[in-house]
């Protein structure tokens, strides 16, 4: 065309637009049933903290030896060493 847009078999292009309509919904449902997953996942890890600080655990230490965990052990120890270099440098040790 020489206004510089595109023509279209209509046929063609609105059974490609249901079929990408369709994937779409798909995706946004999964997605949308993971998040609810997510939000069940996360009460239940908010009441198992809960339950810890019930008996005297402190939660922020929790958090923090869950953070660690998570860790490869030479990132830990490299996060270790500088801690304490920079706590060196400011007196705190």
């Amino acid at each position: 065309m020489a206004d510089g847009s595109q023509s279209f078999d209509d046929t063609s292009s609105s059974s490609t637009d249901i079929v990408a309509a369709d994937r779409l919904r798909l995706f946004i449902e999964r997605i949308e049933r993971l998040e609810e997953d997510k939000k069940a996942i996360m009460e239940d890890i908010k009441e198992v903290f809960a339950e810890a600080k019930g008996e005297g655990y402190d939660t922020k230490i929790m958090r923090q030896v869950i953070r660690l965990r998570k860790m490869e052990n030479h990132d830990r120890q490299e996060m270790e060493t500088l801690l304490d270099l920079y706590l060196t440098a400011l007196g705190e040790r």
